[in-house]
């Protein structure tokens, strides 16, 4: 009962990691339109600055100042943040899928250099000896668990009531007319770039935290941790929960990974140790299928943005146009 109550915790752990990820995922694209398929680039760039920023001083490579895990956490929604806003003001003009190919690039950038850079990175032995919250609990995997988890879900609660504030808000309404009517918002005097560099630079600091929780509650990083297989399940987590609703990124990241690590599980324990290298492919499928039978029966998403109908003798939705006007 205790090892289940501990795996139990490890789960929602990971799950709640992701979905800080998926959050910051909502607000580039759910909420501004901002088709970013290099999010594991800044999760990389996250983890790897705490990494830096709060490890050991080691005479095989750079950094290691030793810093206190909350200076390294910040540290890394800085650096990711203002990646993120260089990589906007790059790219932003690019629109759909040449903003894809483009962010994808980016993503492949940093992993190759946290691969060959050894001396930072160091290299594709990555970076051990990452000090995790509540160390002095490890012996007991139920209490470092549990520990961990509570730290993790207060992060991702802050993250979602901010986020949560951010898309009621002015800039927030802004964000969608963009989105809606690029248009319209210009015509009103709002600076599309401006707003879309801001949306940018905000979720690339999100996946950087993730990226930096990440890499404390495990202890290690490598660059194999950051392909592009990261940015696809985070992808498919946000398309499952509901693209523009901060609830289905939570709730779509929690159900994708709970598919995806019982898949897992069920290959290990129906195939031999010979053919579970083969079997391994089966969790794509797992997911794929679920994702096609979400789709098929909620288009949007689990909680995605639904058309709502003006009810008789109401007054009718607003359009873009005019929310931005308010603000």
């Amino acid at each position: 009962m205790m090892d289940l109550l501990g795996y139990g915790a490890f789960f929602l752990t990971t799950a709640l990691i992701f979905s800080l990820v998926t959050l910051g995922l909502n607000l580039q694209w759910g909420l501004t339109g901002l088709f970013n398929v290099g999010l594991a680039g800044f999760v990389a760039i996250g983890a790897y600055t705490s990494a830096l920023l709060t490890t050991p001083d080691d005479a095989a490579r750079l950094g290691g100042f030793d810093l206190p895990i909350l200076v390294g956490w910040l540290g890394a929604m800085l650096v990711g943040g203002i990646a993120a806003a260089i990589t906007g003001i790059a790219t932003l003009r690019l629109r759909s899928d040449y903003l894809a190919i483009t962010t994808f690039g980016v993503a492949v950038v940093v992993q190759l250099v946290a691969l060959n850079a050894q001396k930072l990175t160091g290299g594709p032995f990555g970076i051990g000896f990452i000090p995790r919250p509540f160390g002095s609990l490890a012996e007991t995997p139920l209490l470092f668990n549990l520990s961990n988890l509570a730290v993790v879900s207060v992060a991702t609660l802050i993250v979602y009531l901010a986020l949560e504030h951010l898309s009621r808000s002015p800039w927030g309404r802004v964000l969608k007319a963009l989105r809606e009517d690029e248009r319209a918002a210009i015509s009103l005097g709002k600076s599309a770039r401006f707003y879309r560099v801001q949306a940018f630079a905000v979720g690339g600091a999100i996946m950087a935290l993730a990226g930096a929780l990440q890499a404390h509650f495990t202890g290690f990083i490598a660059p194999d941790n950051y392909l592009p297989a990261l940015t696809f399940q985070v992808w498919v987590m946000l398309i499952v929960g509901g693209s523009g609703s901060n609830l289905g990124a939570v709730i779509g990241s929690i159900l994708v990974w709970a598919i995806w690590a019982g898949s897992g599980a069920l290959t290990s324990v129906l195939f031999s140790p010979e053919q579970q290298a083969r079997a391994a492919s089966l969790q794509i499928v797992a997911i794929g299928v679920m994702l096609c039978v979400i789709l098929l029966v909620r288009p949007n998403g689990l909680f995605g943005d639904r058309p709502r109908r003006a009810g008789f003798g109401k007054r009718a939705k607003e359009a873009p146009g005019e929310s931005i006007a308010k603000s």
